[in-house]
This record gives structure tokens, C-alpha cells and sequence, in this order.
């Protein structure tokens, strides 16, 4: 369900969820946040794709302190098991228990009952996430297209019934469904399977009035001026064929630096010695010569005071 385009009806309950997101420091749209009331109401998996950048995983972090609850994470990587997603026995513990029975003589059995409890248990992201009792947590699973095939068939199991099963243990059921969001920078196809599970968002790098929004929120001390001049000179570099187009977080880091070091303007010393805030690519420096430079600064210059 693709909740990213078109225009929506904005009902008083996603409003209130819009308002509190912008109380947290997110500046949301009402696609956003038509997207995050939809998956947390209807307790459907949200699946957000965009560039590395976007905000994608700040959305879940920011949905967590709105509604007031845990944002629990897993973050994937090539290799991830369902395994060390889950739990793991607390290995030191359990040998210690063991030779302190052996001391004592107790039997063999009444210790290896004692040892695969839950007292013994190391509870990752996912089992964490479905034994939360205060109340459903915010489970962010960052970068799934990192994990393979496997991982995301095991993912696809869990997100259908929100149990598991340890041998030891048998099957435990959770006690509050999670809010789930799942993020994923595209550098692999996503299974069909897992997509048809989840409500679906695509962010896209914000527009010039979005982006100089989020800059004056998330650095407050940069001026109106300075925010739209960032603004629009990364809006200028993003149009470039660029190896790393900067995100959203780099243009704050860019930001932060330039207020930092008292930069009213962005002037052609004070870009090129900043510039490895926002590009994280040694060909992309080498793009922006000072005959590129020059034009790119007058367009950012453009509504500024002189």
C-alpha cells in the first residue's frame, strides 16, 4: 500500500500523531504521517525505503518518543541469523551455576533445568520486543535489505504470528504486539512475501521549504538565511551526478559546522573548507571545483541580504 503519493484526508487522529511528531522535532508531511497512525492503528508493519539520508530510521525513533514507548532495534547485516536476533544462553552464567552445583552435589538434571531458564536467557531485539510488558514497543528493523533471503523468510514468520519458539523454553507469544517499521536503502530487493505483509512509505529527499524546516529545527542557532542559502546549494548538489548525494543528516552536520565556525553566508573559503561535512566521497570533493563553486554559491546567495 503505497501511502507516499496522492493527495489524503488528514482526520483529527493524524493530525494529533502529525502534532506530536513535530513536538519531537520531526518535521513530518501528511503522508508521513498518515503513513505512521495507518501502521501503528492497524498494527501492520511499516516498510520505509528511500536513500541513505532521508530520515528513514530518525522516522521510528521519533514515532517511539511520540507515542510515549521503548523503540527497540535490530540492526541487520549481511550474515544476521534468526539466532542472534532472538536470544543467546548466558554462557558465563550457566558455568558458573554449574560449578557451584557440582560443589554442592546436586544432580545433573535439577542443574540443567535451572540453566535453561529464563533467568538465563539474553533476550535480543526480536524476543525483547515480544516479551515487553509496559506496553507495545517500537521495534525498528533498520536496513533489512542487508540480511539476506533466510533472515527475511524467518522475518516474514515472525511478523505473521509474533511468536517464537526456543526449544528449551517452548513457544513464547507476545505479550503486546509491536509497532513495527522496517527500513531498507534498496541495496537489495526486498522479497514480494515480505512487501505484501507491510504498509509501504517511500521518503524522498525533502524539497527546498522542507529541508530549510528541518535545518531551522534541528539547529535553531543557524538564521533564516544561512538555513535557506544550505538549502539551496544542497538541493543544487543533489541535482549533480554525485557517487554519495548528501542526505538530510548531512545537511545538518554542514550546518551545525558552518554556525559553529561563525558563518553567517556561504562564502567559497568557508564551503571548500567544510565541504567533508557534507560530501563522504573523495571524487565528489573533486567534482566541485572553483569554477563549479562560484555559480553554485551565487544560486545559494539568491534571496539572502547582501
Amino acid at each position: 500500500m503505497d501511502l507516499h503519493r496522492g493527495s489524503l484526508a488528514v482526520t483529527p487522529e493524524v493530525r494529533e500523531l502529525h502534532d506530536g511528531l513535530e513536538r519531537h522535532g520531526y518535521v513530518a508531511d501528511p503522508a508521513i504521517a498518515t503513513a505512521l497512525f495507518l501502521a501503528t492503528d492497524l498494527r501492520k508493519p511499516l516498510l520505509i525505503e528511500g536513500d541513505a539520508g532521508v530520515g528513514k530510521t530518525e522516522t521510528a525513533k521519533v514515532l517511539a518518543a511520540a507515542l510515549g514507548t521503548e523503540l527497540i532495534r535490530l540492526q541487520c547485516y549481511e550474515g544476521l541469523d534468526a539466532a542472534t536476533a532472538l536470544y543467546e544462553w548466558n554462557y558465563p552464567r550457566q558455568m558458573l551455576r554449574i560449578r557451584l552445583a557440582e560443589q554442592a552435589g546436586r544432580e545433573a538434571t535439577e542443574t540443567e533445568s535451572a540453566i535453561f531458564g529464563r533467568d538465563y536467557l539474553l533476550e535480543r531485539p526480536l524476543l525483547r520486543a515480544i516479551t515487553r510488558v509496559e506496553g507495545p514497543p517500537v521495534l525498528l528493523i533498520d536496513e533489512v535489505d542487508r540480511a539476506d533471503d533466510g533472515f527475511e523468510a524467518f522475518l516474514l514468520e515472525l511478523l505473521s504470528d509474533f511468536q517464537v519458539t526456543i526449544p528449551e523454553l517452548g513457544t513464547i507469544r507476545a505479550v503486546h504486539v509491536p509497532y513495527v517499521v522496517l527500513t531498507s536503502n534498496r541495496t537489495r530487493e526486498i522479497g514480494d512475501a515480505l512487501r505484501r505483509r507491510c504498509l509501504y512509505l517511500y521518503i524522498e529527499h525533502p524539497d527546498f521549504e522542507k529541508e530549510v524546516r528541518i535545518l531551522r529545527r534541528r539547529v535553531p542557532e543557524a538564521s533564516g538565511e544561512l538555513a535557506g542559502e544550505v538549502a539551496r546549494f544542497v538541493q543544487a548538489l543533489r541535482r549533480r551526478r554525485l557517487a554519495k548525494v548528501p542526505g538530510v543528516a548531512e545537511s545538518i552536520d554542514w550546518t551545525q559546522a558552518l554556525v559553529r565556525l561563525r558563518r553567517a553566508h556561504l562564502d567559497e573559503e568557508g564551503v571548500t573548507a567544510t565541504l567533508g561535512c557534507l560530501l563522504k566521497d573523495r571524487h565528489d570533493l573533486q567534482e566541485l571545483s572553483p569554477g563549479t563553486l562560484g555559480p553554485m554559491l551565487a544560486e545559494a546567495r539568491k534571496g539572502s541580504p547582501s
